[in-house]
């Protein structure tokens, strides 16, 4: 339909269309969440609030829409003229992405704990994570420059004259969402988040009901930190799951940054269980998570419920999609540190999974992973990301500075290292003196 809408140049009407296409689930459950209340027969004053979001965004917003080998872009400025451009394909853009994945090696074994729960069946030992492969023979920064370069051609390029501003928010479409934005080389070799702090929204319409959202909804104090839930009574799809050490040093370290903050708590081990975790999750500022996780489910396993069997079943340990919306949360920001955190099912709404659950349960950002990444990394990564974070400094621009470091750093500057991890919904700041 909106592609219908574009060819008779309502232009405005085609974005409103792909929005709802994309956005309805999530916008329902992100509305019943900030309270805000939407009638089917209000189509008209939905566009117009959709198309003037202009006015809120203070940079420029790019919308995404792929069909038939070409992608769409609506671009919102403030308080200008919403933009269309189209750019033709060769290839789709799921198909570019593996392409990247592919040259970057983010598909190859990592040095790194798997912390995924995804298809246990038919994973070998050593899938995606691998604790004895040598991570370090090949280490040329410049890997997979063709294939992030052809990005920066379709998804940037066509738009880059309207970006005036440091920052970029992108509204992706189905695949896209996938997309390494950080790590896009431009035509004079530089990586997009050299120049540019990227963040993505699920659709327009969570992004304005953020936007309009006022800070004093969200919690102002507290953290909570959970890492490396024990396992050892739990079976997963008949499997025995190993411990993640690996999780709770990265967790551990987390909380020594923050250690004289208050109103900081630390769950390891057995005292990481769901319904600790749980009772929570409703009323702190930070959420970091360092477990195992199913980006395709929405799951993520914790300790088994003290006092419960000694065969624990799937609802005493795993912290579920319904789990996390009943939660209502008020996290100002949740950062996933599973594996593959950042994925999940591609639908017509977009990748629906662990980060969009948190989102709809009221989290106002979320940062997650687009792929399993080196232990030893991750602890560098989230050391300096919270170094930031607890100057004052926003979400967006601490994983700027944290990429720009690694990339100037002589053993993580591989862009499998610094470029997974994702900002989704708004930038926050948080004051952990509060």
């Amino acid at each position: 339909m909106w592609i219908v809408q574009l060819r008779q140049s309502k232009t405005k009407e085609a974005l409103f269309t792909a929005e709802r296409g994309r956005a309805q689930a999530l916008a329902d459950l992100m509305e019943s969440q900030y309270g805000a209340k939407s009638t089917p027969s209000a189509s008209k004053e939905r566009t117009e609030r959709i198309t003037n979001i202009s006015s809120l965004v203070s940079s420029p917003t790019t919308f995404l829409a792929e069909a038939f080998k070409s992608v769409t872009f609506w671009v919102l400025l403030r308080d200008q003229e919403l933009q269309l451009m189209g750019k033709k394909l060769s290839y789709t853009l799921e198909d570019m992405t593996d392409k990247a994945y592919e040259q970057i090696r983010a598909t190859e074994p990592a040095r790194c704990e798997d912390r995924s729960l995804d298809d246990l069946d038919n994973k070998p030992i050593d899938d995606l994570c691998d604790r004895g492969a040598n991570d370090n023979e090949f280490t040329s920064s410049q890997a997979g420059v063709d294939a992030l370069r052809e990005l920066y051609d379709v998804v940037i390029a066509p738009i880059s004259h309207l970006i005036k501003d440091e920052e970029l928010i992108i509204v992706p479409d189905g695949s896209s969402f996938l997309i390494p934005y950080a790590a896009l080389l431009d035509q004079n070799s530089r990586y997009l988040s050299e120049t540019l702090r990227i963040r993505l929204a699920p659709s327009l319409t969570s992004l304005r009901l953020l936007l309009e959202c006022p800070e004093d909804r969200h919690c102002t104090a507290g953290a909570l930190l959970v890492g490396n839930p024990w396992t050892e009574t739990v079976r997963f799809e008949g499997k025995q799951i190993e411990q993640l050490h690996g999780a709770q040093e990265e967790v551990e370290m987390i909380g020594k940054i923050l250690k004289d903050k208050p109103l900081i708590t630390v769950l390891i081990g057995k005292n990481a269980t769901k319904d600790q975790v749980l009772s929570r999750l409703n009323s702190v500022s930070l959420v970091h998570i360092a477990a195992h996780g199913s980006a395709e489910r929405g799951e993520i396993l914790l300790s088994p419920n003290l006092g419960g069997s000694k065969r624990p079943k799937k609802k005493d340990f795993l912290l579920t999609m319904a789990d996390v919306l009943n939660a209502k949360l008020e996290a100002k920001l949740v950062v996933l540190s599973c594996c593959h955190s950042g994925r999940g099912k591609i639908k017509a709404e977009g990748v629906v999974g662990l980060a969009r659950a948190f989102l709809g349960a009221g989290a106002r950002s979320v940062i997650a992973s687009l792929w399993a990444v080196n232990d030893q990394a991750t602890l560098v990564f989230f050391r300096h990301f919270y170094e930031h974070l607890v100057k004052g400094q926003s979400a967006s621009r601490s994983l700027h500075e944290v990429m720009k470091m690694m990339r100037g750093s002589d053993n993580f500057n591989d862009v499998k290292y610094w470029a997974p991890f994702v900002l989704t919904g708004d930038d926050i700041t948080l004051n952990f003196d509060q």
